[in-house]
C-alpha cells in the first residue's frame, strides 16, 4: 500500500517503514487493563518492561495511564499525568526510542511531551479534549487519529454499522482534514480503524481485509489487535494466553498491508513481521 509521504513526522523524528512495518509496543501504567493490568502500575517496574522491549528491537513504545478496554472507568487527569511521566520521563533518560503517550487528555499529552514524548496516540482522534489540537500543532507531535464508536464504558453496547470500511474511513478521512484546516501537517498523521472500539467480531475482520481501502486517505495505518477479544473468540483463551493467535492476526495485517503494529509482544512480534515481509518479497521476486 502507499502513502503520500514515506514518513511518519514525529516531532524532530522522521519515522519509515520502508524495510518493514514498524512495531509499537504497549507499555500499561494502568491497574485494570484487559491484559496486563496491573503488571506495570510501578513506575520503576514499567521503566525496566520498556527497556527490555527496546532491547527487544522493536521501534516504538506507547505508553497509557488510563485503560480504554470496553467498560472502563474513567481516570482523573492528574492521576494519569502521575502514573505517566515518571515513567517516560525515565525511559528518555535511558533510551532516543521513539514514545507515545496514549491519552485523550490535552494535560496528559502535553506532560508527556514536555517529559520526551514525540507521539499522541489518542483514541478519540483529537476530540476528547478541545485543546488537544493545539498541544499537538504546537508541539509537532506525531499523531494517532483512531475511530471509536461511543465512549469506552458503552462502546460495546450493540454497534451497528451499514458498511463499516466506508464508514471508518469518512470519519478519518474528514478528521485529517478537520485537522489540516486546523494547522496540523498531515505528514504527522497516522490512521488506527480502532479494532476493538465500537465494533463487533465481523466488523473487525471487514475493516482488516479493508485496511487497503484506508491506506487510501494517504497515511500510515497503524493496526491493534494483540491479544484482544477477537483472538480470544477464535481461539478460547485468556488475554494472557493469546500470544500466538495475535501473531497470527498481525502476519495478516502486514500482508493486507499494515504499517504499524501495536503489540504487547516485541520479540515474537518481530519475527512474525520479518518472517512475514521477507515471505512476500520471495513471491514478488520469484
Amino acid at each position: 500500500m502507499s502513502v503520500r509521504s514515506a514518513y511518519w513526522q514525529c516531532r524532530h523524528r522522521r519515522l519509515e517503514w520502508t524495510a518493514r512495518p514498524l512495531v509499537m509496543a504497549v507499555v500499561n501504567v494502568t491497574p485494570d487493563s484487559f491484559s496486563d493490568g496491573g503488571q506495570f502500575l510501578d513506575s520503576a517496574v514499567a521503566i525496566r518492561r520498556g527497556l527490555d522491549l527496546v532491547s527487544q528491537g522493536v521501534d516504538l513504545l506507547d505508553i497509557g495511564g488510563e485503560s480504554t478496554r470496553p467498560g472502563a472507568v474513567p481516570v482523573a487527569e492528574d492521576e494519569e499525568t502521575a502514573r505517566v511521566v515518571p515513567v517516560i520521563r525515565g525511559l528518555r533518560e535511558r533510551t532516543g526510542i521513539p514514545i507515545s503517550i496514549d491519552t485523550r487528555h490535552a494535560s496528559v499529552a502535553a506532560a508527556a511531551l514536555a517529559a520526551g514524548a514525540d507521539i499522541i496516540n489518542d483514541v478519540t482522534a483529537l476530540t476528547h479534549d478541545p485543546a488537544m489540537v493545539d498541544v499537538a500543532r504546537k508541539s509537532g507531535a506525531g499523531v494517532v487519529l483512531m475511530h471509536m464508536r461511543g465512549e469506552p464504558g458503552t462502546m460495546q453496547d450493540h454497534p451497528i454499522y451499514g458498511d463499516v470500511v466506508a464508514e471508518v474511513k469518512a470519519y478519518l478521512g474528514e478528521r485529517l482534514e478537520a485537522l489540516r484546516k486546523a494547522g496540523l501537517d498531515p505528514d504527522c498523521v497516522a490512521l488506527d480503524p480502532g479494532l476493538g472500539f465500537g465494533k463487533t467480531f465481523e466488523h473487525n475482520r471487514r475493516l482488516l481485509d479493508g485496511l487497503p481501502a484506508l491506506a487510501g486517505l494517504g497515511r500510515p495505518v497503524l493496526v491493534g489487535l494483540s491479544r484482544k477479544r477477537m483472538i480470544g473468540r477464535l481461539t478460547g483463551r485468556a488475554p494472557g494466553d493469546r500470544l500466538a493467535g495475535s501473531l497470527a492476526g498481525l502476519v495478516f495485517a502486514v500482508m493486507r498491508g499494515a504499517h504499524i503494529l501495536r503489540v504487547h509482544d516485541g520479540a515474537a512480534s518481530l519475527d512474525a513481521v520479518r518472517v512475514t515481509v521477507g515471505l512476500m518479497r520471495e513471491e514478488r521476486s520469484a
